[in-house]
């Protein structure tokens, strides 16, 4: 049978039809959208930092020594933290990768500029911070002791040199060379070098400007001693010792100041998975009502399809009487349920398009790859026509005197 006395059947039922081809549409749509969040997620949470975040841990200690002894205690901390068996280094500062919390300095590329070129995250840092964070350095050089200042208080210094992630030296200086040159600061009124550039470092904040910001990746190390009453030690293990040393950090450290408070021993990873957590979230919520909506569309369909077989007993019963087979029959309603199908995805499709483009007025969004249509398409397709199977393989299988006589 071809395609015209299927159509002509539907236009007889036309409002199943069309309500079957709408949820098709809805579903569709919501599914498109949904694959590309979800895939922007779990992309997101699988960003690398830069850092070697298998072997690193993070120790929050408060001190309760005077101001002016907090930087002979920090440095007798970290030589005791580098001293441990097992530990590759350490240093402190007031933030690190998946932190949640820090601030951002803007930089221009001349001193007359009132609006700046690149944002950047800052991390105070010393000599011991790209090994310990085992960064990979791509040009220039460290920091040397002695450009080192000590930052007491919070106190934001003046850095007469910086050491820049590529994204942000990109962002500066989109023609490169940005080894050497000089960035100057607005607020307060100063000018840095840049000495050295990482190939990734990533910020503390890993969510706050949207999918589509590359800000994550702006990060700017400035050397300073951060010598806090409330401090975070970073702490790279040799491999397999992670455990071993995050308990004896803490022994150590009290040992050296009985009074101090140890509020946090975290594992890099652990960072990670608590900073990303809003995104994994998001992405099983979505799967979740995805798969909740496909469920209400197979449901409609098994519905329509089974309806629609119970009152066509008779037309069925007439067509094997004149030979059709059950394979035939079968084709029937697969290619019934196909063209509905087929009108609910060329609507949900339009449907797609209208959604993906009021998130990306609204929420920073991307626009959807081509991809999405067409997998999301081949998706509900697929799960239309199996979804339809069994009713149309129940309608196959009466006999020709059934149906006769049920007429």
């Amino acid at each position: 049978m071809g395609i015209g006395p299927i159509v002509s059947a539907m236009r007889r039922n036309r409002v199943g039809a069309i309500l079957i081809a709408v949820q098709i549409a809805v579903t569709y749509a919501v599914l498109c959208n949904s694959l590309f969040v979800i895939q922007q997620r779990v992309a997101l949470s699988q960003r690398p930092s830069g850092a070697d975040e298998q072997n690193i841990f993070v120790l929050e200690s408060v001190s309760l020594a005077e101001p002016a002894e907090l930087i002979s205690r920090q440095r007798a901390d970290l030589d005791s933290l580098r001293a441990l068996p097992g530990v590759v280094d350490a240093y402190a500062s007031g933030s690190y990768p998946f932190a949640n919390d820090g601030f951002a300095e803007g930089f221009g590329a001349t001193p007359a500029q009132d609006s700046p070129t690149a944002i950047g995250a800052n991390y105070f840092a010393d000599e011991h911070t790209l090994h310990t964070l085992g960064l990979t350095l791509i040009a220039g050089r460290n920091f040397l002791p002695e450009e080192v200042t000590n930052l007491e208080n919070e106190e934001l210094p003046t850095p007469a040199v910086l050491i820049v992630s590529r994204a942000f030296a990109d962002q500066m200086f989109p023609k490169g060379g940005a080894l050497g040159k000089s960035i100057y600061n607005a607020q307060p009124k100063s000018v840095s070098t840049i000495v050295g550039i990482v190939d990734r470092l990533q910020s503390p904040w890993t969510g706050a400007t949207g999918p589509t910001s590359t800000f994550v990746d702006n990060t700017i190390m400035i050397p300073a001693h951060f010598a806090s009453a409330d401090a975070f030690y970073v702490i790279r293990c040799q491999p397999a010792r992670l455990a071993v040393v995050m308990q004896a950090a803490q022994v150590s450290l009290i040992r050296l100041e009985p009074t101090r408070i140890i509020k946090l021993v975290q594992p890099m990873t652990a960072a990670r998975a608590d900073s990303y957590r809003d995104d994994l979230g998001v992405a099983i919520i979505l799967g979740v009502v995805s798969a909740a909506l496909v469920a209400v569309t197979v449901f409609g369909i098994v519905g329509l399809t089974s309806y629609w077989v119970s009152e066509r007993q008779r037309q069925i019963g007439i067509r094997r009487a004149l030979g059709a087979t059950r394979a035939a029959i079968l084709r029937y309603f697969q290619t019934e349920n196909l063209l509905i199908a087929s009108a609910g995805i060329g609507f949900g499709v339009m449907l797609a398009l209208a959604l993906n483009l009021w998130m990306v007025s609204s929420f920073e969004m991307a626009r959807i790859g081509l991809i999405y249509p067409v997998v999301g398409a081949v998706l509900v397709l697929v799960i239309g026509q199996l979804a339809a199977f069994w009713p149309a393989r129940r309608a196959a299988s009466i006999s020709p005197a059934l149906a006769t006589r049920g007429a």
